[in-house]
C-alpha cells in the first residue's frame, strides 16, 4: 500500500550492508539512474495532475474522474502485461511502455501550455498513461532479478525503498509545486522529459537472458498457472483480497480529498500540497533506512500487517487536521508505516515466488489490489457530498484499518512464518546476467 496508487507495491526489500553495492553492476546502475529521474517526474505529475484537474473543474468529482480514467486501463491490461513481461524481453516491454507514457504526458503539456486542454482530453490522456503503466510495472518488478546475483537482491531492494520516496515523495512534489506556480504545462513538460530519460536508460541495458515463459504456452494457460499459484497460498491471496477492500475504502478518499482540503479548506497553494507530500517522502525514507539496517523479521507477516493497519489508521489525520503541518505529520506517519510494510511484502514475494513467474504474480498483485480502485474514486465524491469531506477521510481510515487487521487472522495466513518455505532459487537465470 502506498499513498498514490502509482507508487503501489514497487520492488522493495530488506538487506543489510552497503546499499550502494548493487550499483557496481552496470545494467542495474543504468536502470536506476534513469528510474531516479523518472520517479522525480512522477512526483511532479502527482501535484500537476491534481492541480490542473481542480483548475478545470473545482469539485472532488474532477480528480475522482481523472483517477478512474487512469486506473481502469491499468486494471484492464495488467494481466496481459504480466504475461507479456514473462514471455518477451522485459527491457523492450519497459521501453515501449515508457514511450507511450512520455507521449501521453507530452500531449498534456502541449495542450496545457496552449491553454487548450479540456477536461475530457485530460482524462483520455491519463488513460493512455495508465495503460502504459500496466505493462511497465510487471516488467520492472521482474527485471531486477535478471540484472543482479541473488545475494545482491536484498540490498538492491533496500536501495529502491530509499531512493523511491526521496524522488517520488520528496523531491518530485516539492519541484512540482514550484513548477505549477510557474505553469502546470511546464510541470507536465518536465515530467515528459523524465520519461525520455528513463527510456534512454532502459535502451542502454544489455539484453537480459533470464528464464522466460516458453512460446508454446498459451496466454490463457500462463494466466491460469499464475492464478493457481496465488490461490494455493493464503499469504498471497489473503493479502491481495484485503488490500483490494482496504484500497476501496481509503485510497480514493485520500487521493481525491487531500488536495481538496489543502486547496479549499486551508486555502493553500500547490506548493503547500507538494510540501505535504514531501513529508510523506521523508517518512518513507526513514522507514527504509531503519529497516535496511535490520534483519528480516521472523514474524514478517505479522509485522507487515501491524504496520499497514497503523498506516491506514493514520489517514484519519487528514480529516482531523486544521493546519498544513498537521497534514504533513499525518502524511509522514502514513508513508513511513506503508513503506515498512511494503518492504516486507516485496521481500516475501522475492523469497517465495519463482523468478519465471514474477511477472504474472506481480500483475495479479496489482490487478487484485487496485481492481476496486476505480469504484473507490467513483464513490468518493458522492460520499463526501453526503457526509462531508473530513468525515469521509476519518471513516475511511477506521473501516480500512479494521479490514486490514482482520486479514491477519485468516487461517493459514501466518503459516510461512513457521515453515520458512521458499521458492526454488533462480540459479543460472541470475548467474548468466551477472557481469
Amino acid at each position: 500500500m502506498q499513498h498514490s496508487y502509482d507508487g503501489l507495491d514497487r520492488p522493495g526489500g530488506l538487506g543489510r550492508g552497503n546499499l550502494l553495492t548493487p550499483l557496481r553492476h552496470r545494467d542495474f546502475r543504468i536502470l536506476w539512474l534513469g528510474m531516479a529521474v523518472s520517479l522525480v517526474g512522477d512526483g511532479i505529475f502527482l501535484v500537476a495532475a491534481a492541480w490542473e484537474s481542480y483548475a478545470l473543474w473545482n469539485s472532488p468529482a474532477a480528480l475522482a474522474i481523472v483517477g478512474i480514467g487512469m486506473t481502469v486501463p491499468t486494471v484492464v491490461f495488467l494481466l496481459i502485461g504480466g504475461v507479456v513481461s514473462d514471455r518477451y524481453e522485459r527491457r523492450r516491454v519497459m521501453a515501449c511502455a515508457d514511450a507511450v507514457r512520455a507521449a501521453a504526458v507530452a500531449a498534456v503539456a502541449v495542450l496545457t501550455i496552449a491553454g487548450a486542454l479540456r477536461f475530457w482530453e485530460l482524462v483520455a490522456l491519463v488513460a493512455l498513461y495508465g495503460a502504459g503503466t500496466a505493462f511497465f510495472t510487471p516488467a520492472f518488478e521482474a527485471i531486477v532479478p535478471d540484472l543482479l546475483p541473488r545475494d545482491e537482491l536484498g540490498r538492491a531492494n533496500s536501495l529502491d525503498q530509499f531512493v523511491r520516496p526521496i524522488a517520488l515523495r520528496l523531491a518530485g512534489p516539492v519541484l512540482g509545486g514550484a513548477l505549477v506556480a510557474i505553469g502546470a504545462g511546464v510541470a507536465f513538460a518536465v515530467d515528459a522529459a523524465s520519461f525520455a530519460a528513463s527510456l534512454a536508460a532502459v535502451l542502454l541495458i544489455r539484453n537480459t537472458r533470464a528464464e522466460r515463459l516458453e512460446a508454446h504456452v498459451s496466454t490463457v494457460a500462463a494466466l491460469k498457472d499464475g492464478l493457481r499459484f496465488v490461490r494455493g497460498r493464503v499469504w498471497l491471496w489473503g493479502t491481495l483480497a484485503s488490500a483490494a477492500v482496504a484500497y476501496l475504502l481509503f485510497l480514493g478518499p485520500t487521493e481525491v480529498l487531500l488536495p481538496f482540503v489543502v486547496k479549499n479548506d486551508l486555502h493553500a497553494s500547490a506548493r503547500t500540497f507538494g510540501v505535504v507530500l514531501a513529508a510523506g517522502g521523508v517518512g518513507a525514507v526513514g522507514a527504509a533506512v531503519w529497516m535496511g539496517r535490520r534483519d528480516h523479521p521472523r514474524r514478517d507477516v505479522t509485522v507487515m500487517y501491524v504496520a499497514w493497519t497503523l498506516a491506514t489508521l493514520s489517514v484519519a489525520g487528514y480529516g482531523l487536521a486544521t493546519a498544513a503541518w498537521q497534514l504533513m505529520a499525518a502524511c509522514f506517519v502514513f508513508n513511513g508505516l506503508e513503506a515498512a510494510g511494503t518492504i516486507l511484502w516485496a521481500t516475501m514475494k522475492q523469497r517465495h515466488v519463482p523468478t519465471s513467474m514474477l511477472g504474472r504474480v506481480s500483475s495479479l498483485d496489482w490487478l487484485i489490489s487496485i481492481g476496486l480502485l476505480p469504484l473507490s474514486f467513483a464513490l468518493t465524491a458522492p460520499v463526501a457530498a453526503a457526509i462531508g469531506v473530513r468525515a469521509t477521510l476519518v471513516g475511511a481510515a477506521l473501516v480500512g484499518a479494521a479490514v486490514t487487521l482482520s486479514a491477519l487472522f485468516l487461517p493459514g495466513m501466518r503459516a510461512i512464518e513457521e515453515t520458512g518455505e521458499t521458492s526454488p532459487p533462480p540459479g543460472h537465470a541470475l548467474a548468466r546476467t551477472t557481469r
